[in-house]
C-alpha cells in the first residue's frame, strides 16, 4: 500500500525482527521507473531493515517518474540541475522525518540508488554525511553539479560505499562511473567498486555481490 510523507510517496516493508531502533534502507529508483522497481529487493534483505522505496517527484507518464528532468534531444543529455538539487534536499528531509516517525536508528541509515537514484545517493552522502552511513550506487556516477564543493569540515570517515556499473552501459558510460573510486579514495571514504559485462541494469552476479556486501 502506498504511503506519503513530506510530499514523497513510498512503499514500505517493516522489519521482521524488531530492535530498539531498526536501521533504515532507502531505495531510490532511476529515471522513468517507479517505487516498485528496487522494492523487488525487499524479500532478500536482512529482516532487521526497515525498507522504504520512494517514488520520484516528477511524473513523466503514468507509472514513470523522475527525480529531475533530462533533455534527451540535447546530445549532452541536459540535466535539470535545480530540480536535482531540490530532490536531493527533499530526500534528506524525508530521511529526517521517516526516522522520527518510525523510531528508526538515525545513526544507521542506508541509501541505495540506481542510475538517477545513484547520482542522488552520491549527492546526499557527500553533502550530508551526517545523515547516512552506508551507500549503494548502482549504474550511476558522482555528478559534481549536485555534490558541489567538498568541505574539509565534513566528516566522511564513517561512510562505506558499494559501487557497481556495466561495462556495456549505453546510458551512462562506464568511464563516468570509474571516476567514483579515485574520487572516494581521495576523500578517505571506504568503497568497493565492481564492473560487470552488462548494460544499464543489474545482472545476477551484481545482485549477489551486492547482497553479500550488504549482509556483512
Amino acid at each position: 500500500m502506498m504511503k506519503e510523507l513530506k510530499g514523497i510517496s513510498y512503499l514500505e516493508r517493516k522489519p521482521g525482527i524488531q530492535l530498539e531502533k531498526n536501521p533504515l534502507l532507502l531505495l531510490i529508483h532511476g529515471y522513468g521507473s517507479n517505487e516498485a522497481d528496487l522494492f523487488s529487493f525487499a524479500e532478500d534483505l536482512p529482516p532487521e531493515f526497515h525498507v522504504i522505496s520512494v517514488r520520484g517527484i516528477h511524473t513523466l507518464t503514468p507509472g514513470m517518474y523522475a527525480w529531475y528532468e533530462i533533455d534527451f534531444i540535447n546530445m549532452e543529455k541536459f540535466t535539470n540541475v535545480p530540480q536535482g538539487i531540490a530532490s536531493r534536499n527533499k530526500l534528506v528531509e524525508f530521511i529526517d522525518e521517516i526516522t522520527v516517525q518510525e523510531n528508526l536508528d538515525k545513526e544507521n541509515v542506508w541509501i541505495c540508488g540506481f542510475s538517477q537514484g545513484a547520482i542522488l545517493s552520491y549527492a546526499i552522502a557527500l553533502n550530508f554525511p551526517e545523515k547516512v552511513k552506508n551507500v549503494i550506487c548502482l549504474s550511476g556516477y558522482p555528478e559534481m553539479d549536485f555534490i558541489g564543493e567538498i568541505s574539509s569540515e565534513k566528516d566522511y570517515s564513517h561512510l562505506d560505499f558499494f559501487v557497481s556499473h556495466g561495462t556495456d552501459d549505453a546510458v551512462i558510460p562506464v568511464e563516468w562511473a570509474r571516476k567514483a573510486q579515485p574520487f572516494l579514495d581521495q576523500l578517505g571514504i571506504k568503497n568497493l567498486y565492481h564492473e560487470y559485462r552488462s548494460g544499464h541494469g543489474i545482472v545476477p552476479q551484481n545482485y549477489w555481490d551486492l547482497m553479500t556486501w550488504l549482509k556483512k
